[in-house]
Parts: C-alpha cells; sequence; structure tokens
C-alpha cells in the first residue's frame, strides 16, 4: 500500500491505497493505526482499497493536538476526507472504534455508504472498556507514570487482543512506534479522553433502519467488545454473523483471510444489488 496525504479542512489527514476500481474504505481504532489492515488489503478483489488514519492516531497523532478526536468527530472527518478524494460512496469496514465511526457515518450520511462490515466494533453503550475508561480519568498519572509502564500498558493490550504471542508483538511493533515519536502517554491519554459512549448510542435506534448490505465478523472471545454486541448488530442490520471461535479483538491482524472474505462477500453482495 501507498501512503498518501491531503490538507482536508486544516486537517492533514493521511490514508494507505492500493488498487483500483470503487472504494472499500478500511478503519482501525485504539490503539492502531490503518496499517492494522496491512493483511487484509491485499486480499481485497477488484476495488480501490484505502485504510484511512483518524486524526489524532498514528501518523496523525500530531493532528489531534488541540482538536475534538471523539468518534461522532471522526465521522465528520471520514466523510470531508472522502469528499475532499471524490468519493461519493463506499463500502466501509470497519474495527472497534473505527466501527462507531462507520456507524455515525452510515447514519448521518447513508447514500454514502454501499456497504458495511464491522468487525468486534464499539457499538451501543459497549465501551469505553475499563482499561481504556481508567488511563482516562487518572491521565495524570499516566502521564508521570514511570519509565516504561506505558510500554506495557500497550503490550498487555496487544497480548489481551491477539491470540498468539508473536502477532501481539507484531501488532507491537506496528503500531507503538507512532506513540513513541508522538508524545507517548500524552497521546493515548488524549485518545481515551475523547472517548464519549453517547456517541454511539446516539445512533443506536436508527441502526435498524438503514438499509443498505453489512456483514459482521467477530471473534467470538474477544474481552474487549463482547460477541452478544455483534449478535446485536447482526440483528439490527439485518446481517449475517460470522463467528471466530476463539477469536480475540484484533481480527484484521489474526485473520486477515477471514476478514478478506467477508468483504470480498459483501463486494459481491453491493454489486449484484
Amino acid at each position: 500500500m501507498q501512503s498518501h496525504t491531503a490538507l482536508v479542512d486544516g486537517i492533514t489527514m493521511r490514508w494507505e491505497e492500493t488498487g483500483a476500481g470503487d472504494p472499500v474504505v478500511l478503519l482501525h481504532g485504539i490503539p492502531t493505526c490503518p496499517a492494522l489492515w496491512r493483511d487484509v488489503a491485499p486480499l481485497i478483489k477488484g476495488r480501490r482499497v484505502l485504510a484511512w488514519e483518524m486524526p489524532g492516531y498514528g501518523a496523525s497523532i500530531p493532528e489531534g493536538r488541540d482538536r475534538d478526536i471523539s468518534v461522532a468527530k471522526q465521522a465528520d472527518y471520514l466523510v470531508a476526507w472522502m469528499r475532499s478524494q471524490g468519493i461519493e460512496k463506499a463500502i466501509l469496514a470497519a474495527h472497534d472504534l473505527g466501527g462507531g465511526v462507520a456507524q455515525i457515518a452510515a447514519v448521518r450520511h447513508p447514500e454514502m455508504v454501499s456497504g458495511l462490515l464491522l468487525t468486534n466494533a464499539i457499538s451501543y453503550d459497549s465501551w469505553p472498556v475499563p482499561l481504556v475508561s481508567a488511563v482516562a480519568k487518572t491521565g495524570s498519572i499516566a502521564k508521570h507514570a514511570p519509565d516504561g509502564s506505558f510500554h506495557k500498558l500497550l503490550k498487555m493490550m496487544y497480548s489481551k487482543g491477539h491470540e498468539t504471542d508473536a502477532a501481539a508483538e507484531a501488532a507491537f511493533d506496528t503500531h507503538a512506534p507512532h506513540y513513541e515519536r508522538h508524545g507517548e502517554a500524552d497521546a493515548f491519554v488524549r485518545q481515551a479522553q475523547s472517548l464519549d459512549v453517547e456517541d454511539t448510542k446516539a445512533v443506536a435506534d436508527q441502526l435498524p433502519a438503514l438499509h443498505m448490505p453489512a456483514r459482521i465478523v467477530w471473534g467470538a472471545a474477544d474481552e474487549f467488545q463482547k460477541i452478544e454486541y455483534g449478535e446485536r448488530l447482526a440483528a439490527d442490520l439485518k446481517a449475517p454473523l460470522r463467528r471466530i471461535e476463539g477469536g480475540l479483538h484484533f481480527t484484521p491482524e489474526d485473520h486477515p483471510q477471514i476478514l478478506a472474505e467477508e468483504i470480498n462477500a459483501l463486494i459481491q453482495t453491493v454489486e449484484g444489488g
């Protein structure tokens, strides 16, 4: 995938892109970046694939300073970026916080979303998870924690969310350097303190009214986002649910083949519709 940037409404926005054709936009969560989808994107067939980076995350951490980076606001940023790139309509495939961004964007701008795939996504009242809430509440402590403890926190999150030590280590090596370059604990605390469950609760009752193809993929053993929320999303969106038995939170990194299969199946549904 190739890295791109564009100035959109005064924000330097970044994304990774590959392929050609109608667009599929991939959305990440916390504490990750577009590289979450690094093994999925090459498997998506016949489409222009764009992995967008939320302002305030990844290499775009500096763009989050003194700016609203809530999930609801990220939906506004996403739509503004899509319009800036001439994307009138796209399939959105989203994980974790990105799933909340996708739901809000789909409710606010259904004409811009041709299909929706959610995997271990925040929704309803499923978030913030206790660990992230604790960081938000004790931000001043986290900011002045002993040297190295922030790395331990990140490693713990990846370890609890991945099925193997190797996958957790690869995630740390992929995503942690952005925090190292851009303020470490300060950046994570800023992300955590931006989170408000009211953002997804505000659109929850409108999800059943969305008339677009959707698919749900869920690591059924996820401690961060419980399978019950995946089941609820599947019911509200009238979408098939693919359970990954024993799967944990970071499904795009642990199960790229399954995610790609489901995105390709969604593409076929959209094209058939």
